[in-house]
C-alpha cells in the first residue's frame, strides 16, 4: 500500500526558515479547498500535535501516516504550522499509529473498537498479518470468515488506490481521482491509464478531456492520433449538452471548439467527425448539424411519442360538465382545452391560477368517471402541487419507478390514467420527457403546466419551449394574477424582470435589493441575513431561509457560501461524526441534496434531506429524505450529493421557500446572470426575497437574454402535429 517506510528526520535552518522532514499521522482534516489546498492536524510520535498545510497534502485521510517535507512557518492568524512541499504515504510503524490507521474507517469492516482489539493482539505486526497472514485475523474476537473477507478486500483495494495515487501524481494529476478511477476500472485501472486514458472521459466523474489528454500526451500518444481527436469531438458534444443544454452543435461550431481543444487543423477534425458517423457514435443531419448518438435517438423518440399521443383517439369519457363559476375566461378555456386535446400546454406566471385550474380539470375528469395522475419533476414540486390542488401528486420518477432503465424501449405503458398532468414542465429535459411520453398510453391526455419564462431544464433540451414553438400545439396562457396580487413585492418584481425592467423595492414588502459592491462584503452580508438577521426578525429557524446563487465559484458562489453557512448552522462539535470527500465535509445534521437520479435508491435530483448517521466502520452515510425514506450512500458515492446550504438557481426549480437570500455580483463577467435566471430566483420565494449585490450586476441580469438551445424537436413535431 505504501511506497516505503520512513523515519522522522531532523529539522535544519536555512534562509527561509526551519526545513522539516517529519513522520506523522493525520488526526483530522481541518480545511480542504477546491484547488486541493489542505489543512490537517497531525501528530508525531512523542511530539505535540501540529498543523500542516499545502496542496501537497491533497487526498490525505485521517489515520494515514505520512512523511512530510516542508518549512515551518508562523502564521499571523493560525499560529505555527508546517507548510508542506512534499508528502509521501508510509507504513505506520508504531502501535499508536497503526491503531489510528485501522480505527479511522479507511479499512471497511474495522472500527475503533475492533482496531484496538487487533492491535492489542498483534501489536506492531498488525498490518503485516492483514497483508500476509489474513487468516490469523480470526484469532481476534468478533472476526469471523465474513468480517475477515471484508477486511482483506478493503485492504487490497486501499493498496491499489494508494498505488494509483502514485501513478497519477507522476502525471501531475490530482490523487483525489484515484478512488473514482478504481471504482470504475478496478484492477485494470493502471493499465487503462497507460494504454487508453481517453476511456476515462465520460466513464469517471470529474475527469474531462483535458485530464485524460494530459496523461495520454505524457504517455506518448501522438497529438494527431485518431484516438485523441475522436475523444475530443465526443467531449465537445458532451460539454455542449451538459453545460449549455444543446442537443446538437452545428458542424462548424463543433469543428471550431474541437480545433481549439486539440490545436490541430480543421480538415483532420472533420475527417474524424465523419469517421465517428461511420461508427454510428455521432449522427450528422442536414445543416449540417452533429448529434451525439444517444441524444439524436432520444429526440427522435420523443417526437414520435408525442405524435402518437397527439393523433390517438381520446379515451376520456366525455359527458356534460358544469363550468366552475370561479374561473375567468382564460381558465375556462384551459379546462376545455385539457378535456378535448390529447396534448396541451397551460402556462402562466406565479399567482396566475394555474394550480386552481388544474384542480378544476382534475375534478371534472373524475366527475366524468375518468382517472387523473398529477406529477412533477421533483419531490418538492410534487408536494407543492398536492398542497395547492388538494389532490395526490408524485414525482415523474416515482410514477415511472417500475421501469428504471432510461434506455429501455418502453414497450409497456405503465401510466394508466385518462389524464396525466405534469407541473413545472419547464424542468423537463430530453431524457425525462422521453421516458414520460413513452409511458403514456394512446388515448390518454397529457397536460403540461409551467412558466415559460423560467429557466430551462438542467439537462439537454427545451421541451416546453419547443412545444410552444409548434403552431398547432393547443395552449392557454393565464395572465390575471391572483396569488399575492395586492402589494406583493415578489410578484411586482417578477413582472418587472419579465418586462426587462430593473425591479425596485416596493412599499408593500416581499422584495428587497440591498446594494453592496465588494463581492467579499456581499458574501458577509448574505451569511448574516440568512443565519441571523432574517431568522431573528421573522422568528424562524435558519432552515427556513434558502440561499440561492447564480454562480458556483467566487466569494459569493455556492461553494464558498455553502462552506460558510455550514460553519454557522452546523459547525463541527466534539464527538460529531464527520467525513471529508474532496473539498466537502459531511457531518451529521447537514442538509444535503442529491444531484443525480438514483433509481436503485429511489432518490432524484433536486430532493433534499438531512444526514442522520455517519458509519465510519461501514464507510456509509445515512440520509433521511424530506417526505421520504432513509437512504444510504457509500463514502465513494458522495459525489452524488451536494450540500444544500447554498444552491444554484437551477437546482431550486420546482421548489418554493419562505425566505430567499441571493448574492448578485458580476464576478468573472457574471456569465450566469440572465433574465430568466433572475426571474426564476425571485419567484422561488413565498414571503420575502432579498437580493444583495452590485446594481450593475442586477441591471446586467435584467437586460441580458439567454441563448436559445440547439434542438430540432419543434421542427420534428411540426411535421407530426
Amino acid at each position: 500500500m505504501f511506497p516505503q517506510q520512513g523515519e522522522s528526520g531532523p529539522a535544519s535552518r536555512c534562509a527561509g526558515g526551519w526545513i522539516a522532514d517529519v513522520e506523522a499521522s493525520v488526526e483530522q482534516l481541518v480545511f480542504v479547498r477546491e484547488d486541493e489546498y489542505t489543512v490537517a492536524r497531525m501528530s508525531a510520535e512523542g511530539d505535540a500535535a501540529f498543523v500542516a498545510s499545502g496542496r501537497a497534502l491533497a487526498g490525505v485521510q485521517p489515520g494515514e501516516t505520512l512523511r512530510l517535507t516542508g518549512e515551518w512557518d508562523d502564521h499571523p492568524r493560525f499560529g505555527r504550522r508546517l507548510v508542506v512541499t512534499g508528502c509521501e504515504r508510509i507504513v505506520p510503524s508504531t502501535v499508536r499509529a497503526i491503531q489510528l490507521y485501522l480505527g479511522s474507517g479507511l479499512i471497511k469492516g474495522i472500527g475503533p473498537r475492533l482496531a484496538q482489539a487487533v492491535v492489542e493482539h498483534f501489536g506492531e505486526t498488525s498490518l503485516t498479518v492483514i497483508d500476509s497472514e489474513p487468516e490469523r485475523l480470526r484469532e481476534v474476537v468478533n472476526i469471523g470468515p465474513a468480517r475477515q473477507a471484508q477486511i482483506v478486500n478493503a485492504w487490497q483495494e486501499q493498496k491499489a488506490i494508494a498505488a494509483l495515487m502514485v501513478v497519477l501524481q507522476g502525471f501531475g494529476i490530482s490523487p483525489l481521482l484515484a478512488a473514482k478511477i478504481y471504482q470504475v476500472f478496478g484492477a485494470d485501472s493502471t493499465e487503462v491509464l497507460r494504454s487508453d486514458p481517453y476511456r476515462l472521459v465520460g466513464q469517471v466523474r470529474g475527469i474531462a478531456f483535458h485530464t485524460a489528454d494530459k496523461i495520454a500526451l505524457q504517455s506518448g500518444v501522438p497529438a494527431r492520433s485518431p484516438q485523441r481527436i475522436k475523444a475530443a469531438i465526443l467531449d465537445r458534444l458532451e460539454a455542449a449538452a451538459s453545460r449549455d443544454g444543446h442537443c446538437y452543435l452545428t458542424m462548424q461550431a463543433l469543428l471550431t471548439r474541437t480545433v481549439g481543444l486539440v490545436d490541430q487543423d480543421e480538415e483532420l477534425v472533420r475527417a474524424m467527425v465523419d469517421a465517428l458517423a461511420a461508427e454510428f457514435r455521432v449522427v450528422i443531419e442536414d445543416g449540417p448539424v452533429v448529434y451525439a448518438k444517444g441524444l439524436h435517438a432520444r429526440e427522435m423518440r420523443l417526437a414520435a411519442e408525442l405524435g402518437r399521443i397527439w393523433h390517438a383517439p381520446s379515451t376520456l369519457p366525455m359527458r356534460h360538465f358544469e363550468e366552475d363559476a370561479g374561473l375567468n375566461d382564460d381558465q375556462r378555456a384551459a379546462v376545455t382545452m385539457a378535456l378535448t386535446s390529447t396534448v396541451s400546454v397551460l402556462t402562466g406566471g406565479p399567482g396566475s391560477g394555474k394550480s386552481h385550474t388544474v384542480k378544476v380539470v382534475a375534478a371534472t375528469v373524475r366527475a366524468m368517471g375518468g382517472t387523473v395522475t398529477l406529477a412533477a419533476p421533483t419531490g418538492k414540486a410534487a408536494k407543492r402541487l398536492s398542497e395547492l390542488t388538494g389532490l395526490p401528486a408524485m414525482t415523474i420518477h416515482r410514477m415511472l419507478a417500475h421501469e428504471p432503465d432510461p434506455d429501455a424501449l418502453f414497450d409497456e405503458t405503465p401510466v394508466q390514467a385518462d389524464l396525466v398532468v405534469i407541473d413545472e414542465a419547464s424542468m423537463l429535459d430530453l431524457h425525462l420527457a422521453t421516458r414520460l411520453c413513452s409511458a403514456i398510453p394512446s388515448g390518454s391526455h397529457l397536460l403540461l403546466v409551467g412558466d415559460g419564462d423560467q429557466l430551462p431544464s438542467i439537462g439537454p433540451g427545451s421541451v416546453l419551449a419547443d412545444l410552444l414553438r409548434v403552431e398547432a400545439t393547443p395552449r392557454v396562457r393565464l395572465t390575471h394574477v391572483y396569488r399575492q396580487a395586492d402589494g406583493s413585492g415578489i410578484i411586482q418584481a417578477a413582472h418587472q424582470i419579465k418586462a426587462g425592467e430593473v425591479p425596485y423595492t416596493p412599499g408593500g414588502g416581499g422584495f428587497w435589493f440591498e446594494e453592496v459592491d465588494d463581492p467579499e462584503a456581499v458574501a458577509d452580508r448574505v451569511v448574516h441575513l440568512a443565519t441571523e438577521a432574517i431568522p431573528r426578525k421573522q422568528g424562524v429557524d435558519p432552515g427556513q431561509v434558502q440561499v440561492l446563487c447564480p454562480m458556483r465559484k467566487g466569494a459569493a458562489g455556492t461553494v464558498e457560501l455553502g462552506r460558510r453557512l455550514q460553519e454557522r448552522i452546523n459547525p463541527l462539535t466534539v464527538g460529531m461524526a464527520e467525513h471529508w470527500f474532496g473539498a466537502s465535509a459531511f457531518r451529521v445534521g447537514d442538509r444535503v441534496m442529491p444531484i443525480r437520479n438514483n433509481y436503485d435508491k429511489g432518490v432524484f435530483n433536486g430532493e433534499t434531506g438531512t444526514i442522520t448517521v455517519i458509519h465510519q466502520e461501514d464507510r456509509t452515510v445515512e440520509i433521511l429524505i424530506d417526505d421520504g425514506d432513509p437512504v444510504t450512500y457509500a463514502f465513494d458515492e458522495l459525489d452524488d450529493l451536494t450540500h444544500a446550504y447554498a444552491i444554484s438557481v437551477h437546482r431550486s426549480q420546482g421548489s418554493e421557500y419562505p425566505f430567499v437570500v441571493a448574492p448578485i455580483v458580476a464576478e468573472s463577467g457574471g456569465i450566469m446572470l440572465r433574465r430568466r435566471l433572475l426571474y426564476t430566483l425571485v419567484t422561488r420565494a413565498r414571503s420575502w426575497v432579498v437580493l444583495v449585490g452590485q446594481r450593475k450586476a442586477l441591471e446586467l441580469a435584467v437586460h441580458r437574454l439567454g441563448h436559445r438551445r440547439n434542438t430540432a424537436l419543434s421542427h420534428r413535431l411540426a411535421h407530426l402535429f
